[in-house]
């Protein structure tokens, strides 16, 4: 990577992607969009990159999404984590493989392996490998879904990963949850390649009526929802990979999360039917480290959903870990 940063300079591991969703990215964003190629798949992510004000920042914040797993969902959480660092901290958000709209659309479809866990864990490892060439520390942020995901790439890379950031994670038993329980069913084939094709209805209607429908929503995210509507292989990415959630994440990994405890940050929600009765599960594992591992409880308005509307609040967090271990 060259060392004069700024917003408008990719790393070397990063290709360039013009796109943008109507409304929603201008020539003054601070973020520019980029893909990742893979060099296990045929596929390739979307990123969106930060760059960094400072020529001498040897720490870059990666951060993976829940599902469905569009980075553009969490712009105004990752802004202002960068507006804290004054610009100073580099970050990359990455979007998991087949989910973004008319990226890679129709390998969803051709093989749902190639956009299941073990390939979005692949891919996460690829990533932290390439980042590892340029930078020193790798701070690695992981909402729900992408919690587990950033914890078997800790699992194959422990010496890469400085610190971990779980928000809301759902790293246990999905399906024994309170919204696993309601609506595992729909992830099962073959609903999942009929709703995908149902979704184009969805996708075609007005955007006041989406807006409608969500109208507690900020308009760039309403933009975002209708794109996914509008790919019906990116819906079927995501509810594919869903299903194999609920058959894969089962018994927490004690072992590795009472290892590396020292590095692991994790933010609960108060309510979260996404983590349930397994919130007392994590509890319990790191009872015996509570000197240790970084918990805390969240506000009872903010959701699992935090991105849509309470980005803000979860930079803060983050940001003020960031500043406790020294990292901007």
């Amino acid at each position: 990577m060259t060392s004069t940063r700024d917003v408008r300079i990719l790393p070397d591991f990063l290709i360039p992607w013009e796109r943008k969703l109507p409304g929603q990215q201008s020539s003054e964003s601070r973020y520019l969009n980029a893909v990742f190629k893979h060099n296990r798949s045929s596929l390739s992510s979307h990123v969106l990159w930060w760059s960094s004000s400072s020529a001498s920042t040897s720490v870059l914040f990666i951060f993976i999404p829940g599902n469905p797993g569009l980075v553009d969902f969490y712009t105004p959480f990752l802004d202002t984590i960068h507006e804290k660092s004054e610009g100073r901290l580099p970050i990359l958000a990455r979007a998991h493989m087949g989910h973004t709209p008319f990226l890679d659309h129709n390998e969803a479809y051709k093989d749902r392996s190639s956009v299941g866990l073990t390939a979005q864990v692949e891919s996460i490892i690829e990533l932290i490998d390439s980042a590892k060439v340029t930078y020193q520390k790798l701070v690695m942020v992981g909402h729900s879904v992408g919690s587990w995901l950033l914890l078997q790439a800790l699992k194959a890379r422990p010496e890469a990963i400085d610190s971990v950031f779980l928000l809301f994670p759902t790293v246990t038993h999905i399906a024994r949850t309170p919204n696993g329980r309601n609506l595992s069913w729909l992830f099962c084939s073959p609903l999942p390649r009929v709703i995908s094709h149902l979704s184009v209805v969805a996708g075609i209607l007005p955007l006041r009526v989406v807006s409608y429908l969500y109208q507690h929503w900020p308009l760039p995210q309403v933009l975002v929802l209708r794109s996914l509507l509008q790919s019906p292989s990116a819906v079927y990415a995501s509810l594919t990979m869903a299903d194999e959630e609920m058959k894969t994440i089962k018994e927490a990994d004690t072992h590795l999360l009472r290892t590396h405890s020292d590095r692991i940050h994790i933010y609960f929600a108060e309510d979260d039917d996404w983590v349930g009765d397994q919130k007392e599960l994590l509890l319990g594992i790191f009872s015996e480290h509570q000197g240790n591992v970084k918990i805390v409880h969240g506000h009872r308005d903010i959701p699992h959903a935090f991105c849509i509307n309470h980005g803000e609040p979860l930079a803060e967090q983050c940001s003020a870990w960031l500043k406790e271990a020294q990292l901007f």
